[in-house]
């Protein structure tokens, strides 16, 4: 590790997918570094290389993806290194995952019991004791009833009830870092405050680390310590969530702040993005953005702007960050 602070530093990530004759790149040069005990969103669109990103970091991709080039480096493990028994010894254990959907990530043959259990595959348990360590992840993470709810299957649980037990499942190996994928998109937005609040106390009670996958500016402004902008592919935006939500330095930040309800400058009507994303088949030579940019000039389609800091810990992927100046955030530093 560069920095002892640091449980996980990911550096110049590129993943490919083989389509046709040619390649989906779902990560461009993606670099990070995550602090012990901090909460880093990854905010964007639908296909920006969020989830692929997280996913590359627990070694989940499809087969068919292809990691080129990069660096994954977990308490100074390589994580593209390891084997499948050295995986095994991780995942789960030293870092644990929830799924955007339920549903589809839980096992329906199976019992919660079940499923938990098998988090407790390594350890020296008794049944007993694994019986009480699974009524215990059930009664922390808010599911009453825990003996009965444990011999119960996943179709007989509610939305947040599920995304609770995968919660419970997700912290019953005691990772030291947690990969929350969308954990709040299918929920009404009551539940979703209730898993928020659920995610942050755990977070703090248990010291971990959490990765936090949302297309939602509301969830990171909640949940985050700093925030990844992602845009086909590419971080576009790295800093302080509190840096980013005053002074947006990436047009595209501003306009996942624009098509943001409930904002503080009611003055101005919710804005939509127009256009979508670009093509990861057939990415545009200068910046991925450019074709949806109301500040863009010649050289925005001709040269790919670098990751640069245009303040301390600051980062913006753009050729004219000084444009965005006067922008006014939905908050005020």
């Amino acid at each position: 590790m560069d920095n002892p602070d640091n449980i996980l530093e990911v550096k110049d990530l590129r993943v490919e997918f083989p389509y046709k004759r040619k390649s989906l790149k779902a990560g461009n040069g993606v670099s990070f570094e995550m602090k012990k005990g901090e909460t880093l969103g990854f905010v964007g669109e639908s296909g920006c290389g969020k989830s692929t990103t997280a996913k590359a970091v627990m070694r989940l991709l499809p087969e068919q993806a292809q990691i080129p080039s990069g660096q994954i480096r977990f308490q100074d493990q390589d994580i593209l290194g390891l084997n499948a028994e050295e995986l095994r010894k991780i995942r789960g254990r030293k870092i644990g995952m929830i799924f955007q959907d339920p549903m589809t990530a839980l096992n329906p043959v199976l019992t919660i019991r079940e499923q938990i259990y098998e988090q407790f595959i390594d350890r020296n348990m008794t049944r007993k004791e694994k019986e009480e360590e699974a009524i215990r992840m059930l009664e922390y993470v808010g599911i009453p009833d825990a003996p009965q709810r444990l011999r119960e299957y996943v179709y007989q649980f509610s939305g947040g009830m599920r995304q609770r037990a995968m919660i419970a499942i997700a912290l019953a190996g005691h990772p030291e870092l947690l990969i929350a994928d969308e954990p709040t998109t299918a929920l009404d937005v009551t539940i979703q405050d209730q898993i928020i609040k659920l995610l942050n106390r755990l977070k703090k009670e248990m010291g971990m680390s959490v990765l936090l996958i949302t297309h939602d500016l509301g969830v990171i402004s909640q949940m985050s310590d700093r925030v990844a902008v992602m845009y086909a592919g590419y971080i576009v935006e790295y800093a302080d969530t509190l840096q980013v939500f005053a002074h947006p330095s990436h047009p595209y930040t501003c306009g996942l702040m624009e098509a943001l309800p409930g904002k503080s400058r009611q003055e101005r009507p919710l804005q939509a993005i127009p256009g979508s994303t670009p093509n990861l088949e057939e990415l545009p030579a200068g910046c991925p953005f450019a074709e949806r940019c109301g500040y863009c000039e010649g050289k925005c389609t001709e040269e790919l702007p670098e990751l640069q800091e245009i303040a301390e810990g600051h980062y913006s992927r753009c050729h004219f960050p000084e444009k965005l100046k006067n922008y006014r955030g939905l908050i005020e530093l």
